[in-house]
């Protein structure tokens, strides 16, 4: 299939451009031009301005693909700007879990409902959840209901995780410099950067309509990983109110997502047991 990645040079966008390679699929990446990767040599890359409406016309203007992965959606503006000037069989947008109204345990995709949510045509902003809702809800204005995908994922953890979240506690413990955690028994969902690229992936193959969430089985709590540092080192985390305040914080207390409906595909997660223990351990090397 002939393929257009906005995005895809970092994180996990980089397992997800070697897998459709890998799939044989003709794919053309489209980014600003700052990073070239190894697989460059395999692809066609364009250079454009996502959130330019002239330069994604001077850039891909014109052109129809069977497939479209749009990783970098951050507004209405940036879906507008985008699906007024090429066309595509199916869309598949990077969106994200935050998209929910509520936290609680197994949340299914039918708890934000895009096609009901009030359109504002709008550029990034800071509030994180209302601008990926409007990115969502804009890609209506254009495409068929069968021909868009929303995949909705929480955090995305791995060795390339440029911010640093995870290795926050472990410096934090290593260092023995205080933090602040406002509720160290929340539990939290994550998903591995390697299955998070190879799931988008997957799904050019094996589309399905309308919202999905992609998650790791189980959960783990801010204890749990702290605990485990603790045990690994020997050194005891400082907890206090005055100190640095710890990723996570004003995060809800239980929130995991049901994965049914992308495991119908036949992709299956793997545990988050099996790879964020590793994780912590690479972290702790560094």
């Amino acid at each position: 299939m002939n393929i257009l990645v906005i995005g895809g040079t970092r994180f996990f966008g980089i397992p997800m451009v070697k897998a459709l390679i890998k799939k044989g699929h003709d794919i053309t990446i489209a980014t600003r031009g700052n990073l070239q990767l190894d697989f460059y040599d395999n692809t066609s890359h364009v250079t454009l301005d996502r959130t330019d409406e002239t330069s994604i016309k001077n850039a891909i203007g014109g052109q129809h693909f069977d497939v479209i992965i749009d990783k970098i959606a951050y507004s209405s503006n940036d879906v507008k700007n985008l699906l007024e000037h090429v066309t595509c069989d199916k869309y598949i947008q990077m969106s994200t879990c935050s998209v929910y109204p509520k936290c609680h345990k197994n949340i299914t995709e039918d708890e934000f409902d895009t096609p009901s949510y009030p359109l504002r045509w709008i550029d990034r902003i800071s509030d994180y959840q209302e601008t990926k809702r409007q990115a969502e809800r804009a890609v209506l204005e254009y495409l068929d209901s069968d021909s868009y995908s929303f995949v909705r994922y929480p955090v995305v953890m791995g060795e390339n995780d440029y911010t640093g979240r995870l290795k926050f506690y472990v410096d934090h413990i290593k260092e023995q410099t205080p933090m602040f955690i406002d509720d160290i028994d929340k539990n939290l969902s994550f998903i591995n950067e390697d299955e998070a690229g190879l799931f988008i992936a997957h799904l050019a193959d094996h589309f399905i309509s309308g919202p999905v969430n992609g998650c790791s089985r189980g959960s783990v709590t801010i204890k749990d990983i702290i605990s485990y540092v603790e045990k690994k080192t020997g050194q005891k985390a400082i907890l206090t109110d005055d100190g640095e305040r710890a990723p996570y914080n004003g995060y809800c207390d239980t929130n995991t997502f049901n994965t049914d409906k992308a495991c119908s595909t036949g992709f299956e997660f793997s545990r988050i047991d099996d790879w964020i223990y590793p994780l912590l351990d690479k972290c702790m090397e560094e």
